[in-house]
């Protein structure tokens, strides 16, 4: 009978720790892909320039207070309870995609799914956000564009 040590012990909980981890990263991936296409913020601003989709920033007043929100976008704050009302009146048609950016990409993700589950669509996010994920360095660090609200 083999005894486990102290090592392999901790390397076999390292290991599924790992494991499971990775799966909920990729839970969280397979999530947003089925509901959304994902879209580089360069990307989405010549799109959104040609209006070919509308920019929805999701965030809250104070961080677009901080930061301003991507030109060409409109800001609905996400808990607003007439989100989906304010978000029908800013699309050109029903079929113009909705992007959806947030500060680093975890709500917009969230956001799609729900979207997608109330029948909007089609739907894109923008995983690197305003500030930046691990998608990528996101709008501002790009020097994209940005607008102040009033």
């Amino acid at each position: 009978m083999t005894m486990l040590t102290r090592r392999k012990l901790l390397t076999l909980g390292g290991i599924t720790a790992l494991g499971a981890g990775s799966f909920s990263v990729l839970r969280i991936t397979l999530a947003r892909a089925d509901a959304a296409k994902v879209m580089a913020p360069p990307d989405a601003l010549a799109a959104a320039t040609r209006g070919d989709i509308l920019i929805v920033d999701i965030r809250r007043p104070d961080e677009w207070d901080r930061t301003g929100i991507a030109e060409y976008a409109v800001a609905i704050d996400m808990r607003d309870e007439d989100f989906l009302a304010k978000l029908k009146a800013a699309r050109a048609s029903s079929s113009q995609p909705v992007a959806v950016i947030c500060a680093r990409g975890v709500r917009s993700a969230r956001m799609t799914r729900r979207l997608d589950d109330a029948g909007i669509g089609p739907l894109i996010d923008i995983p690197e956000g305003m500030l930046g994920s691990p998608a990528g360095p996101g709008w501002i660090a790009r020097a994209l564009p940005v607008v102040r609200l009033n």
